[in-house]
């Protein structure tokens, strides 16, 4: 059966794992770089290699090694080799912006823009770090230099309305973005951009509209597709309501049925996705293992195990070479009691792609449900080498350690680096910060990391207070346990699997789950587990 291209790119954003390592350890790229190391040894003055240099490591975001190339290549690079460098300068930019070093970028741009005054890409990059910057009036001055640069520029009609919608004039606003739109009705990028600014102005309604019509117009459009998704977690119920609508107005195209479960589910609406994900199935809007895949999930986090089961087979059937299917079959086996016919579908996975982090993490918690500590630690122990900056396997590691093999003080240690990782907000709560604290001994610095996010995140979908929860509970305040779990359930937290039956690690709620309340609780709001 026909199908959009769109579905197979989100089912691949959604339910493949990171297989491939890092373009920067492939052969290939390796003898590049060492050609390169070898022409520099050679000749350190030859600015053309540290640009070649440069442009590789920036292509595999290695943007340090970039960036310390093309300050070498700006060394020697003539002064009358203008083009040359401009891209260096170019280059530079790019580096300085996405890590996050707007000035620098900035300055680099300003360089530029007086090298050539009418290189288009040059002044809309500087008209867009001003902009970030706050410097309004300069980024208006180059969003019109655009226009004078190009009469029918796109970008320059919508840059001049993101800074009216700064000057509270939603009227002109508007009018660019109609304007923008106008000059080529079928480009779904034109969309996606007056959708973004629609989002700023608070129009939730237009803002979806326009997300929905760039699909319409281009349903491999990725963009579209993923600001959809992000605006669902800002704004879940506008996003539902357009996915609705349209589904209304076009019946039998499933992408919009399938993009009204993926957020549903996202969002915990696991009932809702079921009934969206069997209506692709029962009216054979699609007939692709990864629907099954995703039905199983939602089955999962409900507690419906067996049918879980059943639905991933039937993904297996379809295709035997995805990885996460088998790593989810573990999963479901896992919560059946299963665990020595789980080990065998996380093997599989693993073989299918070896060294993938998530079939690894299921092996190791397969092998702490046999008891098999030693073994589990290990490949905890390889992810968090992979990883050094992600928290999950580190308090994986530290809890067998803790609980299970007698060595408190290493898993001491692994909860202190949890706890010191960089590249997370204090208001992060997958940081598990204030957890790694609990379990080290600081207490009251864990409770303040806990209340600060409780208290200051909004909590759209009832995470925020389900990890409250488990918090609380293996904290032993079981009063505030059980009002977290209220907040979360009440909001719509609906995994009823993380509810009652997890037992990975010690960020659960097994401390509560026999406390009468609790129970009461899982009884007052069934209706969002389905039962």
């Amino acid at each position: 059966m026909h199908r959009p291209t769109i579905l197979l790119i989100l089912l691949s954003a959604a339910f493949t794992f990171a297989t491939a390592q890092s373009g920067i350890d492939n052969p290939m790229t390796r003898a590049v770089l060492k050609v390169y190391e070898q022409q520099l040894q050679e000749n350190p003055a030859d600015w053309d290699t540290w640009m070649r240099r440069a442009n590789e490591y920036y292509n595999h975001n290695e943007y340090m090694r970039a960036l310390n190339d093309v300050d070498n290549a700006l060394k020697y690079i003539p002064a009358d080799k203008k083009d040359e460098r401009i891209q260096a300068y170019m280059l530079r930019a790019n580096i300085y912006q996405v890590t996050d070093r707007p000035a620098d970028a900035l300055t680099d741009l300003n360089t530029v823009v007086s090298m050539a005054p009418d290189m288009y890409v040059a002044v809309y990059q500087r008209a867009n770090v001003e902009y970030e910057l706050g410097r309004y009036a300069e980024a208006k001055n180059d969003y019109k230099r655009l226009m004078r640069i190009n009469p029918r520029s796109v970008e320059s009609l919508i840059g001049q309305a993101r800074i009216a919608v700064k000057e509270n004039n939603l009227g002109l606003a508007n009018e660019m973005l109609d304007q923008a739109v106008s000059y080529d009705p079928n480009n779904a990028d034109y969309y996606v951009r007056r959708s973004s600014v629609r989002r700023s102005m608070g129009n939730h309604q237009g803002a979806v509209e326009d997300l929905l019509l760039a699909l319409s117009t281009d349903s491999n459009n990725a963009r579209a597709t993923q600001a959809l998704v992000d605006y669902g977690n800002e704004n879940y119920a506008a996003v539902v309501t357009g996915l609705t609508q349209a589904m209304q107005s076009a019946p039998r195209v499933g992408m919009f049925v399938y993009l009204r479960a993926r957020i549903a589910q996202a969002h915990y609406n696991y009932t809702a996705a079921i009934a969206d994900y069997r209506k692709i199935i029962d009216e054979n809007l699609y007939d692709y293992h990864g629907i099954y895949a995703s039905l199983a999930q939602c089955q999962l986090a409900l507690g419906q195990c067996q049918d879980a089961l059943d639905n991933i087979d039937h993904a297996i059937s379809m295709d035997r070479n995805t990885a996460s299917h088998h790593v989810l079959k573990s999963q479901i086996l896992r919560a059946l009691g299963r665990a020595s016919d789980a080990i065998t579908s996380a093997a599989r996975a693993t073989a299918i792609t070896p060294g993938n982090d998530v079939a690894l993490t299921e092996l190791g918690l397969c092998y702490a449900a046999e008891g098999k500590y030693d073994e589990a630690v290990n490949l905890f122990g390889e992810v968090s080498m992979s990883h050094p900056g992600m928290p999950e396997s580190f308090m994986l590691r530290a809890w067998l350690l803790g609980a299970h093999l007698n060595q408190p003080v290493a898993a001491n240690g692994f909860y202190e680096h949890v706890a010191a990782l960089d590249g997370f907000s204090n208001e992060d709560v997958n940081s598990l910060r204030g957890f790694a604290l609990l379990f080290s001994g600081k207490a009251a610095e864990a409770e303040a990391w806990m209340d600060n996010i409780l208290n200051n995140v909004p909590d759209n979908d009832g995470f925020i207070n389900f990890m409250g929860a488990c918090f609380y509970a293996a904290k032993g305040n079981y009063d505030r346990a059980i009002d977290c779990a209220e907040k979360s359930m009440k909001a719509g937290y609906a995994n009823y699997y993380d509810w009652t039956m997890n037992t990975d690690g010690l960020i659960t709620t097994a401390a509560i789950r026999d406390d009468l309340r609790f129970l009461n609780l899982l009884s007052r709001y069934s209706l969002i587990f389905g039962r």
